[in-house]
Order: C-alpha cells, then structure tokens, then sequence
C-alpha cells in the first residue's frame, strides 16, 4: 500500500553492501498518467560502486498487483514499444542503470490505491549479487523530467513483446 509521508521531496536513497557490489539508489520517483491509472512506474539512478558487476532481476512491491522491470524498444516501424524485460538489467562494475521515463524502469501493473502527490511507494529491487534493497520512492506527479525518448515517436504500451 501507498504511506504518506511528510517528506514527500524526499530523495530515495539506499545502500546495499556486500562482498560484490556497493549499490546506491539516487533520485527515485514514482507516478501514474492520472488518479484513475491502472498502472504507474517507478524511476530512479542505480549506481554500483564496488568493483564487480551485478544484475538487477527482479522488483516487487505491495502497491500493484504486479511489478516487473521493464524498458521501451523500437519495433522497426518507429514505434516505441514497452517490454517486460525478465532477464533483468546489468549493472557494471562501477556503472550505473538509468531507469527513466521512456526507458528502463519499474512497472507497477494492478494498483492498489491511487498514486497521490507526496505518497511514498515501496519497491524491493533484488540483485543477482547484492540481494534485496527496500526503496522508500516518493510519487512525485509534477515532475517534469522526461529523460530517455520519451516524446519521441509512437508509443504502444500493450503488454506483448
């Protein structure tokens, strides 16, 4: 479920340390296209500082019925087409994953409740190596950074890959 929190600008971050990796979870945010949304997403820089790569696999929270990671790919034809990635995403030793609006991020299918303007969402990421980071995420619906390729072409948001 969604808590509110009275420090709503807040900036998710988190540290995980292991013998592997050393991840650090910066700027996150979550939001939904509107109060009525099926669905919403999570964004946020995940920075690995340790000196062996890991793999992000899997993401979960009670806020959706269903959460998954996910990133847009074009399908040949210039439209931009959002897939469920199950193999996860890499992180490089002493790399990052950007997971922004129109590329990679958390999809969060099957809300619980409306995702409301200074609520805070909390997503478990798992990592192959580094295991589970719990994130306190802030819904931030004024946001205005698009990142990625967002705005750029057709986008089809249905659920086959």
């Amino acid at each position: 479920m969604f808590k509110t929190s009275l420090f709503a600008g807040a900036t998710a971050l988190m540290f995980a340390t292991s013998a592997f990796a050393e991840i650090r979870i910066d700027d996150a945010y979550a939001r939904s296209a509107s109060p009525m949304a099926k669905s919403g997403a999570a964004f946020m820089m995940i920075h690995n500082s340790g000196g062996e790569a890991d793999r992000l696999i899997a993401a979960s929270s009670d806020a959706a019925a269903r959460t998954e990671l996910h990133t847009h790919l074009d399908d040949g034809n210039g439209v931009m087409r959002m897939v469920h990635v199950e193999e996860g995403f890499e992180l490089p030793a002493d790399g990052m994953i950007s997971m922004q609006r129109g590329g990679k991020h958390v999809m969060l299918m099957g809300l619980n409740g409306a995702m409301e303007q200074g609520e805070i969402v909390t997503v478990t990421l798992t990592f192959e190596n580094a295991g589970d980071i719990v994130v306190e995420i802030p819904v931030d619906l004024e946001r205005q950074d698009h990142g990625g390729m967002m705005g750029h072409g057709k986008m089809n948001h249905g659920s086959d890959s």
